[in-house]
């Protein structure tokens, strides 16, 4: 697959933006909101989840509601960049449910992970026996965030 989007014309990102909009849209209202008729967009659809470019439905799911709604960045530092460790840390950490987001940085510390929890001792508690033991953790740095401004997904591809 080819790794920039210019392959997608503006069918294909209209079709992307009503459903990362609306991931439960019907394919006949998905058309009519396109500018297509039913089977080509349907075709393109499929076409678009064969290449990968949509990579699954899933339902929105309410932290608040769900009574997660203590939320956390962590700077982590390692001990050891080396690609072994690495990909001991990637693998570890896709298995402790309360990190919702992991990502690699180019910058003063090593990864930036969003953490969610009921609470602070909740938080705590992921720190201290999860995240603190990963593999290759030298240090943390935590950031609360007091209130979420925008959270939305990836929504607008024109």
């Amino acid at each position: 697959m080819q790794s920039d989007d210019s392959f997608l014309d503006r069918f294909d990102r209209a079709i992307l933006t009503e459903l990362a909009g609306d991931g439960r849209i019907s394919i006949t209202e998905l058309a009519k909101r396109i500018g297509l008729s039913k089977s080509p967009t349907q075709a393109r659809l499929r076409k678009l989840e064969e290449d990968g470019v949509i990579k699954g439905y899933r339902a929105m799911l309410d932290p608040i509601r769900l009574g997660l709604d203590h939320v956390a960045f962590v700077e982590v530092r390692m001990n050891d960049t080396r690609e072994a460790t690495l990909a001991r840390f990637n693998q570890a950490v896709t298995q402790i449910p309360e990190i919702e987001q992991a990502h690699l940085i180019a910058g003063n510390f090593d990864y930036l992970l969003k953490v969610r929890t009921a609470d602070m001792p909740s938080y705590r508690r992921v720190l201290a026996e999860k995240v603190s033991t990963l593999p290759g953790v030298a240090s943390t740095s935590t950031f609360v965030a007091m209130e979420a401004v925008k959270e939305a997904g990836f929504a607008d591809v024109t």
